[in-house]
């Protein structure tokens, strides 16, 4: 599985790497939406797992931008700002989940899991 991991901290973008990376998924992180939007565009991606708070962008903005551009692979947020309307907002840009951080290494993989599992 290849993950895209969209991210402007750096400790967390190297916890989530490590997390994924030891249960054998490719992850590639960046801490920039134009840099996501770049490699979501070359496609081959199984999952994309965003921060909602990037500088000079904000999560709906990205989500959408990544739905027109892949309809299908799934979004998961990964965020500290779980307030009802943010959570709300993501659902309603096309995102497939929303998980508060910080969380437990089981629960961020078990997350992925069950929407990257087919049927």
């Amino acid at each position: 599985m290849r993950i895209l991991h969209v991210e402007d901290d750096q400790d967390t973008r190297t916890l989530v790497a490590f997390i994924l990376q030891s249960e054998g998924w490719e992850v590639v992180s960046v801490e920039q939406a134009s840099a996501a939007l770049e490699l979501a565009a070359a496609g081959g991606f199984d999952l994309y797992l965003l921060d909602n708070w990037l500088e000079g962008d904000t999560h709906n903005v990205l989500c959408r931008s990544l739905r027109s551009i892949d309809p299908i692979t799934p979004i998961l947020f990964y965020s500290g700002a779980v307030f009802p309307l943010e959570v709300e907002t993501a659902l309603g840009c096309g995102a497939q989940g929303y998980l508060e951080k910080p969380c437990t290494p089981e629960a961020l993989v078990a997350e992925v899991l069950k929407l990257t599992r087919p049927g």
